[in-house]
């Protein structure tokens, strides 16, 4: 199994920063850490669908939604799939729940924003404010 934790989210005025962790640990009791397979930030807002942010495979490629492009940046630490999202000139449409997430199977990411449905393992959120 793996567990998630993201951190890091909170209120801020519109133009501003913040960064987001997520923390991954594994059950490796049978010798299997799941690691390296594509991961990403997803986010969530009240009465509408979980919708990708951006995902990252472990060479460091990474895609990002439209609304994020350039103003957002996903990276991972591989020695223990951490991984982080950088948000610059934050917009109260970028409030929501953020959520981290793994891939069940790929480790690759081309493609794999929007198939959310099979990222298997997610933390339990991490609310973002941005107020304007």
């Amino acid at each position: 199994q793996v567990q998630l934790a993201e951190s890091g989210g909170g209120s801020v005025q519109a133009g501003q920063s913040l960064r987001l962790s997520c923390s991954h640990s594994t059950d490796s009791r049978f010798g299997y850490t799941h690691s390296g397979y594509c991961m990403g930030w997803f986010r969530q807002t009240p009465g509408n669908e979980r919708e990708g942010v951006a995902v990252i495979d472990a060479d460091g490629s990474a895609t990002y939604s439209d609304s994020v492009k350039g103003r957002f940046t996903i990276s991972r630490d591989n020695t223990d799939d951490a991984l982080f999202l950088q948000m610059n000139i934050l917009k109260s449409e970028d409030t929501g729940m953020y959520y981290c997430a793994q891939h069940r199977w790929e480790r690759v990411c081309m493609g794999l924003l929007n198939d959310i449905a099979n990222f298997g393992y997610w933390g339990q959120g991490t609310q973002v404010t941005v107020s304007s």
